[in-house]
């Protein structure tokens, strides 16, 4: 039998809740809970069957009743003493319409009390899990509980082993995915993906005698976590252990059901960010597919004050892909490795001393990256973007210190035939061996390319830009050596519209204004604030000369006795302030001109060097190529990004003009035949 025949009889339960109104983006939250019940049954029922054939039918008939549950405790896999004791199933309450309700409750009740906790039986308030009270409480409402929970009866798993029942339930997720990213969606990685991660993670690891803990932070319904310990077991005899956490309630428990059918499985609840769960603890493999642009500003204390040195930095609020990501390489042992799924943010977003570049340069610092994989458009349920592959190892090869493998497998695709959600294509198995062998010979080739960790670095250097006017001359020239600027003491300031002449001000329109500060508030402060003296004529007038500025020639003129003289580039820079009254001075006014060289701050992108004498020289032949302006040095930040459009981008070919020509001719002749046709 192939369990994947339930799939299309698990999905038509949709049906009924389709014809009680229920959304279909709220389909998931109805079918986990029942899902959840037909896995846990089928495999109580297969462990109980497994003792009675281990002890034999004529021992176990004259088990003592508390040491039958002993050891059904023991194998860690819950119990439902309604199944044990009446020997009954959903299937056998199902075939009574008028016992149903009684019955259906008892067998909800006889479960252990971890799993009612996960199936949500019992609670009230606080964390419901897969909630199933608040879902029967909407069927009875509707009156449809029997008829779906006989829905649910008929999927017999019982004949199915663990690994068959998680390819099912894999399976379903996806659909889930498909109808609400609200749900399983959100953390659902295909299964082409979880076998490209595999078979990564395969290529770095050997058979040993040691045990390979597998860990994934954001682990949601475990998919991912339990789809890359399924497929190591395939191809190695080492014995595996996975742990993981996450917070949403109806995935957290899905996994957790699933955990207590896999040897030594460990799933926790919370938040990873905020508490980690294992966090004394280290492991050999990490892998993740955290949520994508997730805010963390509700915990955002809580990220500010945590006390675990894992972050080195703290990105921005609106996302906290960085964060999982330094958890991650917290939790590698001295020689783990790991694969995590990130969109295109983490590669470039934030600049140069920005918290993202300093993650992404403290990573490159580390020489924790060994490979950054671009992966198709169209490959995930929920989002048509392109979606990266980090590869982490604190292990790599001698050839590959200090290097970092770009890989754009961005073509290594198969089409599917049917569209699933946004999913439209597949990583297949030839794409997958072709992508893990590039990874493994560490060399250059079409699609993917190896480069000293420091070509991703650039240095933002900043200066301070002297602008002078079209005779290249700047009022800095004009200044005293030591001055920054030259005070005026004006007798008139005009800007066209409205003028002042009192420059100390004491006292105030009492018909309009309550006060001095009011007065400034509303009126002094405002107009001062609006003067532009490039945007329109400001002349400065004092006892001995006039200032403005000339736009046309980008200078600051003084006229005296009709003579003008050009100071070069310059500002005019009027200020105003309020002070209160004071022992020495009455409350006043001031306002004040000052001409101010023309500074300009600006930034260079320029070309980075490890070497860190070489690295000056570079920024020195850059600003005598490219800087023609006199400026001064500021500061100079490193930054880091990876930019797979700037290495990998192949520019369209240009078709000769001829070709063109020749093309529209070969069109007009058609078109001119065409018409001759219609007129005949």
């Amino acid at each position: 039998m192939n369990i994947l025949q339930y799939e299309s009889k698990i999905w038509a339960t949709a049906d009924l809740l389709r014809g009680s109104g229920i959304k279909e983006s709220e389909w998931p939250s109805y079918m986990m809970p029942f899902f959840a019940l037909a896995m846990i049954e089928s495999r109580l029922v297969r462990m109980f069957d497994g003792l009675k054939a281990e002890i034999g039918e004529e021992a176990f008939a004259n088990i003592d009743k508390d040491d039958l549950y002993d050891m059904i405790k023991d194998q860690g896999q819950g119990y439902n003493l309604y199944i044990f004791e009446h020997n009954k199933t959903l299937t056998d309450i199902c075939k009574n319409d008028k016992s149903f309700d009684i019955d259906f409750d008892a067998y909800l009740n006889g479960f252990d009390g971890e799993t009612k906790d996960l199936l949500g039986v019992d609670v009230n308030e606080g964390e419901k899990f897969l909630d199933i009270k608040g879902v029967i409480s909407t069927l009875k409402a509707k009156k449809v509980l029997m008829g779906y929970t006989k829905l649910w009866a008929e999927i017999d798993l019982k004949p199915f082993d663990n690994s068959e029942i998680t390819t099912l339930e894999e399976h379903i997720k996806r659909k889930w995915a498909d109808i609400s990213a609200e749900t399983a969606g959100e953390h659902y990685t295909p299964d082409d993906v979880i076998s490209l991660i595999a078979e990564i993670i395969a290529s770095k690891i050997k058979e040993a005698d040691t045990l390979l803990k597998i860990y994934d932070c954001t682990c949601g319904g475990g998919n991912l976590l339990f789809g890359v310990e399924d497929r190591i077991n395939q191809k190695f005899k080492r014995l595996t252990q996975t742990y993981g956490q996450d917070w949403n309630d109806p995935l957290y428990a899905l996994a957790k059901i699933e955990s207590r059918f896999r040897l030594d499985s460990k799933i926790e609840y919370g938040n990873t960010l905020v508490e980690d769960k294992f966090y004394n603890e280290e492991f050999d493999v990490v892998v993740a597919n955290p949520p994508y642009g997730l805010s963390w500003k509700g915990y955002q204390k809580d990220i500010n004050n945590d006390k675990t040195e894992r972050f080195k930095f703290l990105p921005s609020v609106s996302d906290g892909q960085l964060l999982f990501m330094q958890h991650l390489i917290s939790k590698l042992d001295a020689v783990g490795m790991g694969v995590v799924v990130h969109n295109g943010s983490t590669l470039f977003s934030g600049d140069a001393g920005s918290s993202e570049s300093n993650i992404r340069k403290w990573m490159l610092d580390s020489d924790i990256v060994e490979a950054v994989i671009q992966l198709p458009t169209d490959e995930f349920f929920n989002t048509g973007i392109y979606t990266y592959l980090w590869v982490l190892n604190k292990n790599k090869q001698p050839e590959q210190k200090d290097k970092v493998m770009l890989i754009n497998a961005s073509d290594k695709f198969k089409p599917l035939k049917k569209s699933k959600g946004s999913k439209r294509r597949e990583v297949d198995e030839a794409s997958r061996l072709e992508i893990v062998d590039a990874l493994t010979k560490y060399q250059d080739n079409d699609y993917a390319r190896v480069f000293d960790k420091e070509f991703f670095y650039f240095n933002k250097q900043a200066i301070m830009l002297t602008n002078v006017d079209e005779y290249g001359n700047s009022f800095e020239t004009k200044l005293k050596e030591g001055k920054k600027s030259e005070k005026l003491t004006p007798t008139r300031l005009a800007n066209g519209e409205r003028e002042l002449s009192e420059f100390l001000i004491m006292s105030f329109d009492s018909t309009q204004y309550d006060s001095l500060a009011d007065a400034f508030a509303q009126d002094i402060k405002p107009f001062i604030a609006s003067l532009d003296y490039k945007e329109q004529p400001l002349v400065i007038t004092t006892v001995k000369a006039q200032y403005w500025y000339d736009g046309g020639q980008e200078t600051l003129i003084k006229e005296v006795n009709g003579k003008k003289e050009c100071l070069g580039c310059g500002k005019i820079v009027v200020k105003s302030a309020y002070k209160k009254a004071s022992k020495k001075q009455p409350e006043c006014i001031e306002i004040s001109v000052d001409l101010t060289p023309d500074y300009q701050k600006d930034y260079e992108i320029i070309p980075f060097h490890k070497d860190e004498a070489e690295n000056l020289v570079v920024i020195a032949e850059f600003m005598a190529k490219y800087i023609t302006k006199s400026f001064r040095y500021f500061e100079n930040v490193v930054g880091v990004e990876l930019n797979f459009n700037k290495i990998f981008y192949k520019p369209e070919k240009l078709r000769k003009v001829v070709d063109i020509l020749a093309e529209i001719d070969a069109l007009d002749g058609e078109l001119k035949m065409l018409d001759e046709g219609m007129l005949l």
